[in-house]
């Protein structure tokens, strides 16, 4: 293939590695690392965690001698909707604790961002150490930590809240976690992107039960006994409705890093009390549908744990799950619940954070009516549209952790009586 006509360097590294050629990846980004910094690389280590779902990261060791840390994200097929990719300097001027990288490369195919070296650990791998060996101290220093964040965080973005303008608000990086991935020329909204790629069409096995697209997409779903108002069919068509740009820009909107999960948090112990530093801020804008701004992260750091999102496999060992179809309904029945952790991290993030928000956006006349079906809508997608949950797609699930994932994605999306439900209804 000619030169101009490759793949650019980084989409290059994304292929290699998920094809498990890890040296051939190294060496790409040692050029295009070389390119961006004008230094040699001499040597590349790739971190293997179950968190990069979408990007790689590691350290790298630079001719003049520095070592820095590397994140990169690429999604294949999504170049097009991106802009204006990395605004660790905005959050910062507001406030926000966020790492600036030392350099940044924003072209689409070529993102790539370069950190000073740190030891600290990201907030991530420390949660997972509390769920598999718990440790009481450290659980409590967490979640204090964690609860000063999630003051912060309020406290430098609502003074940033203001009406959202369409063009501005359709700008922002953001939709690419959301609304882009629901869609595709030439299909219904809500049923092509990545739902297309995931689900529609393909087979489902969920726990002991196969299951084809046309049939799984129209069932109506109850849960631990308690029966959902909607199918997989219409939360993935609401989705597309209330979640695109023209529809959000009609609240409000403010400066937010958009994408703040745990993977993305160091856990800095230096002196004092702990504190969450954010970096990789791939997604923050300055008009972020305030509705949409934690959303990824009062998913991923809460009802992705523990492992049966990052982790599939361990999902067996750890829970029990049956599903039985009866008539238009699948019942299904786990064992999975929040740990003490997480469980404290929801109270932590409706306390500290959506609560004094949503009653800031209604004194103001921000909120729509519908804010709940909007919030619900963007939990859905998280898990739904971050990673294929069929068991035997590309990401590794299995028929438990898939039964299980789809149930958690449906609680979330749909109303039900549940804990969830009694979650929402106190926010307002």
């Amino acid at each position: 293939m000619p030169e101009n006509h490759r793949e650019p360097l980084a989409a290059q590294a994304r292929t290699l590695a998920r094809a498990g050629e890890w040296q051939q990846a190294s060496d790409k980004l040692c050029q295009l690392i070389g390119e961006v910094t004008g230094t040699r690389a001499l040597a590349l280590q790739i971190n293997r965690d179950q968190y990069s779902l979408n990007s790689l990261n590691g350290r790298v060791t630079l001719a003049d001698d520095r070592t820095l840390f590397f994140k990169y994200h690429h999604e294949e097929g999504e170049d097009h909707t991106i802009e204006e990719y990395y605004r660790a300097e905005l959050l910062r001027e507001h406030g926000f604790r966020v790492d600036v990288p030392l350099y940044a490369c924003g072209e689409p195919g070529r993102q790539i961002l370069l950190y000073r070296l740190r030891d600290d650990r990201r907030l991530a791998d420390v949660c997972r150490d509390i769920e598999m060996q718990p440790s009481e101290a450290t659980e409590q220093q967490v979640i204090a930590a964690q609860r000063r964040a999630d003051a912060e965080i309020l406290q430098h973005t609502l003074p940033t809240l203001k009406p959202g303008r369409a063009a501005e608000v359709a700008a922002e990086p953001i939709h690419q976690l959301f609304y882009h991935r629901l869609i595709t020329a030439g299909e219904q909204p809500g049923l092509g992107g990545r739902v297309k790629q995931f689900y529609v069409d393909k087979s489902f096995q969920l726990a002991d039960r196969q299951l084809s697209w046309q049939t799984l997409s129209n069932l109506q779903w109850e849960i631990n006994g308690v029966r959902y108002s909607h199918t997989l069919r219409q939360l993935f068509l609401e989705a597309a409705t209330l979640l695109a740009p023209a529809a959000l820009a009609q609240h409000g909107v403010l400066v937010a890093h958009g994408d703040a999960h745990n993977a993305n948090v160091w856990f800095e112990t230096r002196g004092g009390a702990a504190e969450l530093v954010s970096f990789d801020p791939a997604f923050a804008g300055s008009h972020i549908p305030a509705l949409l701004a934690e959303i990824k992260a009062t998913f991923h750091n809460i009802f992705a744990h523990p492992c049966w999102l990052y982790e599939p496999a361990l999902a067996g060992d750890l829970y029990q799950v049956q599903v039985a179809r009866v008539g238009d309904t699948l019942q299904v029945n786990h064992n999975w619940q929040l740990t003490s952790l997480r469980a404290a991290f929801l109270r932590s993030k409706g306390e500290l954070y959506w609560q004094p928000l949503l009653a800031e956006l209604k004194a103001r006349g921000l909120l729509p009516a519908n804010w709940q079906r909007i919030m619900r809508l963007a939990l859905f997608c998280c898990p739904t549209l971050v990673l294929d949950l069929r068991a035997g797609g590309a990401s590794g699930h299995t028929p438990t952790s898939s039964a299980l994932g789809l149930a958690l994605a449906v609680m979330l999306g749909s109303e039900g009586d549940d804990e969830f439900q009694r979650w929402l209804q106190q926010l307002v």
